[in-house]
């Protein structure tokens, strides 16, 4: 079964490149929005955004992508999948077409369209894991592209491009396990005044994370209390990486002490931190905030449960066989089916 999701994506002037943008700027729309997702991913979030998959090598899979023309014109529009990489905590872009492992397994039903003016068409792209695929994670990108009509005054030729980025781990077995830990809180001002709270983020699962959230404050000055603010978008991290999210908070906010929360998750991992913490004077970096609590992700409640309930199970077990009465001497011993 096949999730739809909602994702439209728009190049500005100049050479324009988007991968995951969600608002539109007022010229020159073009879009791209995947339609398919798997169903054992229907509540993950980047899974309706994103192509992100686990395959085992030798198989194949499908999904359709839908390309809209916002504008007035018919526009010729070109598809094709391009290179992409996580790198320090960005995922980043390989300049035009770039190849690598993954876009040489993808193939698209069609790699150019003529949309007309307010329509939409739609390709589906093939990805097929070769057989002897070796494990790990790969990154790319499917790009829509569009180059503008030149002008009578010269201006330079306006390309336009809006992608669906792939994230796709290939190996045998089970896929691995998502999760992230969240560090060290510093809260700072800038020179201007204006306060800021950065994170400190490490990967610690075996696949790549993007991380979004939001931090509120509480337990101010007077009792007073704050947001939620976002923290900034775009943070990538690969396994086993580490990296900062940053959220920028208003210049009028007193220098506290306050209780803060900062919840962050990518995909269906979430973690939580509060803390107490004290934003210091403009230009200055506070002292490391003081951790109250967190919170643990769902994954990792439900391993801790799991192996809590074995040990219960293999301690009952226990007990059981210790009570089990000798039987006389002599006789011979009757067998019991084990309880279970």
């Amino acid at each position: 079964m096949a999730v739809a999701l909602a994702l439209l994506c728009l190049a500005g002037p100049g050479l324009s490149t988007r991968a995951g943008a969600a608002e539109p700027d007022a010229d020159d729309r073009l879009g791209i929005r995947l339609l398919e997702a798997p169903s054992n991913r229907r509540d993950d979030p980047r899974a309706l955004r994103y192509i992100v998959d686990h395959l085992r090598p030798g198989t194949t899979i499908k999904r359709q992508l839908l390309i809209s023309n916002r504008t007035d014109q018919v526009r010729r529009i070109d598809v094709y999948p391009a290179a992409s990489t996580v790198e320090g905590s960005e995922f980043r872009f390989g300049e035009g077409r770039a190849a690598n492992e993954l876009t040489s397994w993808v193939t698209l039903d069609d790699s150019v369209v003529k949309v007309q003016p307010w329509g939409e068409a739609r390709v589906r792209a093939t990805i097929t894991v070769p057989p002897a695929a070796s494990r790990g994670e790969r990154y790319g990108v499917i790009w829509a592209s569009a180059t503008s009509a030149p002008r009578s005054d010269g201006e330079v030729v306006q390309v336009h491009r809006v992608g669906v980025r792939m994230y796709l781990d290939v190996g045998p077995g089970g896929e691995p396990v998502s999760d992230f830990s969240i560090g060290e809180l510093r809260p700072a001002r800038s020179p201007a005044g204006e306060p800021s709270v950065t994170a400190q983020v490490t990967n610690t699962g075996g696949r790549a994370i993007d991380l979004t959230g939001s931090v509120a404050l509480t337990d101010g000055p007077a009792g007073s209390r704050a947001g939620p603010f976002p923290v900034g978008q775009g943070v990538t991290l690969p396994p086993g990486g580490s990296g900062q999210v940053i959220a920028r908070l208003p210049a009028e906010l007193p220098n506290g002490p306050w209780k803060i929360e900062v919840k962050l998750e990518s995909g269906l991992v979430k973690r939580s931190v509060t803390a107490q913490i004290r934003f210091p004077e403009a230009g200055q970096v506070g002292k490391r905030g003081s951790v109250i609590s967190r919170m643990t992700s769902g994954w990792t409640v439900a391993a801790a449960v799991a192996g809590l309930l074995l040990l219960a199970g293999i301690a009952v077990l226990a007990r059981r066989s210790r009570r089990s009465p000798q039987p006389p001497s002599g006789r011979p011993q009757e067998r019991v089916p084990a309880e279970l």
